[in-house]
C-alpha cells in the first residue's frame, strides 16, 4: 500500500472497514465518476452499495442496528470516497451529521423512530442552515416557527441543502420566540420528514429544484421553501426548543473533520495521478519526473497530503474522546481544503494542457476542490474559530 495518508493505532475492525472501502472505490466509483458527474447523474448505484456495507449506519450506535464506528473510522472512510468522487462523500456526510444529532440529543423517542431506519439508509438525512441572505451569521436566521396549539407554523427559506431533494429527513435551524436577549438562543431544530422529490412535497414545503453548479455533480443543492407549513412539536430535536443553535454546532464541528476529510481524499487523488502523469510522460528525451521543477512539486504536494492527513486524524480522535475540539477541527478544516486547493491546482500544472481536457480526471477535481474552501465555513470562518479559541486558552496574564 502507498505511504501516504496511512494512519497509526487502528483496530484490526476499523482496517478491514478501510480495506473494504478502498477496494469499493477503486471498483466501483472512479472507474464510473467521470461520467456520472460529467452528466450530473446521481449515483443510485453507489449508493445501493454503500448501504449492502452498512456505511449509511457506520457511526449509529449498534443497539439501533448501526456498526458503532468512531468518527475517526467515519473520517477515514469519507477520505476514501472522496479520493474516488467527492459528490459520493456528499450523500453520506448530511446523513452523517442528522444521525449524530440524533445520537446526542434526540429524544428517547426520536432516536428509536429514525435511528433504525437511518442505519440501513432506509432514512436518508440532509441538514439545513443557510438562507438566502445568511451566509455564515446563524443567529441572523429569519425563516421562523410559530406556536399553534400542539403544532408549530413554519414560514421562511432556506439555502444551500445538501440532498434537498433525495434526503426524506432534513433536521432544519428556524427562529422561534424564546424571549431570550440573545439570538442563537432563540433558534430551533425541527425534524422535517417529508418524501423524496421536488415541489410542493407536502402542504406548505416545496423544494424547487436542482441549482446548478459548477462541481460538486450529482449529488443535488436545493431550496427548501416553507409557506404556512404545519409540524408537530414532538418534531422539535429533543423535545425543547431554544437548543437548536448548540445542536447545529455540535454536528457542523463533526462536519469540519468530514470536509476535512473530504479535502485530504481529493489532495491524494491529485497526487496519485500527477505522480503517475509525471512518470509517463516525457519532455527533452526522459519522463518529466526526472526534471526537478516536477521532482520538487511532487515532493511538496506529498508532505501537504501527509501533514492535512495527520491534522484531520487528530481532530477525529479528539472528538472521539469528548474533548472540545473546535479549534482542532478548524484548524484541520483551514489546512486541508487549502491545501487540497493547491495540490490539485500542482497536479493540474504537472499535467499541461491535457489537464484542460475533460477526458482527464484533474479537470473534474479542478471543478470539486474549490467547495471545500466555503462549505461548513470558509477559510476566514475557520480563522475566526481558531483566534477565539486561541485567545480563551492564551489569556493574557499583564
Amino acid at each position: 500500500m502507498a505511504r501516504l495518508a496511512r494512519t497509526a493505532g487502528l483496530t484490526d475492525v476499523q482496517e478491514e472497514i478501510l480495506s473494504t472501502v478502498r477496494t469499493f472505490v477503486d471498483k466501483e466509483i472512479i472507474p464510473h465518476a467521470q461520467a456520472l458527474e460529467h452528466g450530473d447523474t446521481y449515483p443510485a448505484d453507489i449508493v445501493e452499495g454503500m448501504k449492502e456495507m452498512g456505511l449509511f449506519g457506520l457511526t449509529i450506535p449498534e443497539e439501533f442496528g448501526g456498526l458503532g464506528e468512531s468518527l475517526l473510522t467515519y473520517a477515514l472512510v469519507v477520505e476514501q470516497i472522496a479520493r474516488g468522487w467527492m459528490s459520493v462523500s456528499g450523500v453520506i456526510n448530511t446523513h452523517f451529521i442528522v444521525a449524530h444529532m440524533l445520537k446526542q440529543h434526540g429524544t428517547p423517542e426520536q432516536q428509536q423512530k429514525y435511528l433504525p431506519r437511518m442505519a440501513t439508509g432506509e432514512v436518508r438525512g440532509s441538514f439545513s442552515m443557510s438562507e438566502p441572505e445568511l451566509g455564515s451569521d446563524v443567529a441572523a436566521i429569519r425563516t421562523r416557527a410559530t406556536r399553534d396549539g400542539d403544532d408549530f407554523v413554519v414560514n421562511g427559506q432556506k439555502m444551500w441543502l445538501t440532498n434537498g431533494g433525495t434526503s426524506n429527513l432534513t433536521a432544519v435551524l428556524v427562529k422561534t420566540d424564546e424571549g431570550a436577549e440573545k439570538a442563537h438562543r432563540n433558534l430551533t431544530t425541527f425534524l422535517v420528514e417529508k418524501p423524496e422529490g421536488y415541489g410542493e412535497v407536502l402542504p406548505g414545503l416545496t423544494i424547487p429544484g436542482k441549482i446548478d453548479k459548477m462541481g460538486y455533480k450529482g449529488v443535488d443543492t436545493t431550496e427548501m421553501v416553507f409557506d404556512g407549513f404545519r409540524i408537530g412539536a414532538d418534531q422539535v430535536l429533543g423535545g425543547r426548543t431554544g437548543q437548536g443553535f448548540r445542536h447545529m454546532m455540535d454536528g457542523v464541528e463533526v462536519g469540519r473533520v468530514n470536509v476535512a476529510a473530504r479535502a485530504c481524499g481529493i489532495a491524494l487523488r491529485s497526487f496519485e495521478l500527477a505522480i503517475e502523469y509525471a512518470q509517463q510522460r516525457k519532455t527533452f528525451g526522459k519522463p518529466i519526473v526526472e526534471h526537478q521543477a516536477i521532482a520538487f512539486k511532487l515532493a511538496e504536494m506529498a508532505t501537504k497530503v501527509e501533514a492535512a492527513h495527520l491534522m484531520m486524524v487528530n481532530a477525529a480522535r479528539l472528538k472521539d474522546s469528548g474533548a472540545r475540539n473546535d479549534v482542532e477541527a478548524g484548524m484541520a478544516k483551514l489546512i486541508a481544503s487549502e491545501y487540497c486547493a493547491e495540490v490539485t491546482q500542482e497536479a493540474f500544472r504537472i499535467h499541461g494542457g491535457y489537464g484542460y481536457s475533460k477526458e482527464y480526471e484533474i479537470e473534474r477535481l479542478m471543478r470539486e476542490a474549490p467547495f471545500l474552501l466555503i462549505g461548513e465555513g470558509t477559510s476566514e470562518i475557520q480563522k475566526t474559530i481558531i483566534s477565539r479559541g486561541l485567545l480563551r486558552d492564551y489569556q493574557s496574564r499583564g
